[in-house]
């Protein structure tokens, strides 16, 4: 029997991609974003598809419409199986020269957005003792990357939100996992890699930077493989609490766990050519 799975951000990229495998493997998607555009087209492939869907066009930030649409979730399907945090938009740039009321979009939208969605779905769940909060974090959720510090902090609280609430809707029968990719090959990062202006200081190691990323992306998993890995975690009667998508996530992991930080921070500081 499929489950009843709601996952927000589903217009484009991953989150599209995981909408239409599971809805393939025939589970049912209640699932919103904010692209109407991509709303629209998303929610006539799966009629096209089959089975029984709720699609809606939906600004994560409208917490009373997070609740209401919640509430028409559970009229429909009478229970949810599993909520994707995937909604979440990217921040770049020297941390000196930040925009800080842009930054608070940044973190409104990939931190509270998990947090309203889960908070609107936790009750039901608790209820029936039975349920999956999975929520996209991020590599740079446990190992902070430079020019990405806006960012880094909401996937640090993304991460810590999550394993924080573990403790409390453990027993009640729900699960949590957090997803932690390292690139995937969309046009994500392009959407925000920004050079300094001319006088910034930081300007040649931000050029370096993104020159080194747009390499790194070219060969990081597409939207596609890296679907299929989520599907398998939410599909799964007990997901791992971290989970990484490609082997880079792994490594780099593993590396923060047991070098000494001088040490990890000459790897990163070369990887990512900046060094000074």
């Amino acid at each position: 029997m499929g489950q009843i799975v709601v996952i927000t951000g589903c217009a484009d990229g991953m989150g599209l991609h995981v909408a239409k495998m599971l809805a393939a493997a025939g589970h049912s998607i209640a699932g919103f974003d904010v692209d109407a555009q991509g709303i629209a087209s998303l929610k006539k492939e799966l009629q096209e598809t089959g089975g029984d869907h709720l699609i809606e066009a939906l600004d994560i930030t409208d917490r009373p419409a997070i609740r209401q649409f919640s509430d028409r979730v559970l009229a429909r399907f009478g229970h949810v199986d599993t909520v994707l945090s995937n909604v979440g938009i990217g921040f770049f740039g020297p941390f000196e020269e930040v925009n800080l009321e842009k930054a608070m979009k940044c973190l409104e939208i990939n931190v509270i957005g998990a947090a309203a969605i889960f908070q609107a779905f936790i009750p039901s769940m608790r209820q029936r003792r039975s349920g999956k909060l999975v929520a996209m974090s991020s590599l740079v959720g446990r190992i902070p990357f430079p020019f990405e510090s806006i960012y880094s902090a909401s996937k640090f609280a993304v991460t810590g939100m999550v394993l924080s609430l573990k403790y409390e809707v453990e027993p009640f029968g729900i699960q949590v996992a957090l997803i932690e990719p390292a690139q995937v090959s969309t046009s994500f990062a392009a959407k925000i890699h920004v050079l300094p202006p001319e006088n910034s200081v930081y300007r040649d190691r931000v050029r370096r930077f993104i020159e080194r990323d747009n390499e790194l992306i070219k060969k990081a998993p597409t939207p596609t493989y890296a679907a299929e890995k989520i599907v398998k975690i939410i599909e799964a009667g007990k997901p791992s609490l971290f989970n990484q998508i490609d082997f880079m996530s792994s490594f780099f992991l593993w590396l923060n766990q047991f070098l000494p930080r001088r040490m990890r921070d000459a790897i990163l500081v070369n990887h990512m050519h900046i060094k000074v």
